[in-house]
């Protein structure tokens, strides 16, 4: 079974993100970037799989800028296979929408035939939480969202999700789709060895034209502001002080 992982460029989930003068967007000038955190955990579990036989094959795709080769050879470091890079965009600033993400992915499935598809839940930039639905409405495939533990048996799939309530175990028919949550697994560290195996490891280049898909956005951003700041907390020198100021905010 051949497996596909869907990886995202973002901004380093360390890095104090900056709001641009003009509320235009994001500040992305000098900012380290890598792997989106729930993509790597999605790489981590699809090498797992080939280690215990259950796949013969990772591969990992990316779609965005040419920058975001640099991710893909973070994941080919990390044991992926071979990789393919759709470059749908030339300007770091602009973001390619779910849908669009959506469709090319689905062309690319196409392609691979793969029999298991391992994606983040959601990108920590944009936070939409839509590409693995979307994928799985285009597709007609069957969908596991937000899984933190995963098995295959047989011609099915087995996944432990996150809900409200607590956790929920599902059966899925395969081929499927499977986005994943952070108590998944603990993703590895690339080896120097590896790293240097990784840049051998064939890289595929292609554009949305290769797959007839159209990437023009759909949404505008209308402005983009910082969170506004915390006030300062204050100290009570009793219970009942703590009680009174609870009803005065309303909270009891």
């Amino acid at each position: 079974m051949k497996i596909l992982v869907p990886v995202k460029r973002v901004i380093d989930y360390n890095v104090k993100v900056r709001v641009k003068s003009d509320g235009s967007g994001v500040d992305l000038a000098n900012v380290k970037m890598s792997m989106n955190p729930f993509d790597e955990i999605a790489v981590e579990e699809a090498i797992r799989l080939k280690e215990q036989g259950t796949a013969s094959e990772v591969v990992v795709v990316s779609i965005g800028v040419k920058q975001a080769s640099e991710t893909l050879r973070t994941a080919l470091a990390m044991g992926a296979d071979r990789a393919i890079l759709i470059e749908a965009a030339a300007d770091v600033n602009t973001d390619i929408e779910p849908l669009a993400v959506a469709k090319l992915l689905a062309a690319v499935v196409r392609d691979e035939q793969p029999g298991l598809v391992i994606a983040g839940k959601q990108a920590i930039d944009n936070d939409m939480n839509a590409t693995g639905q979307m994928l799985s409405a285009l597709l007609g495939w069957s969908q596991a969202t937000f899984a933190s533990k995963l098995e295959i048996e047989g011609e099915a799939a087995l996944v432990t999700r996150e809900v409200d309530g607590g956790m929920q175990t599902i059966r899925v028919k395969m081929p499927t789709i499977v986005t994943v949550d952070l108590r998944l697994n603990e993703p590895r560290y690339a080896s120097l060895p590896n790293i240097m195996k990784a840049k051998k490891k064939p890289l595929e280049e292609k554009t949305p034209a290769d797959y007839g898909v159209d990437v023009t956005p759909r949404l505008t951003i209308v402005k983009t502001v910082e969170p506004a700041g915390r006030s300062a907390g204050i100290k009570v020198g009793s219970v009942d002080e703590l009680v009174s100021k609870l009803k005065e905010a309303g909270v009891i």
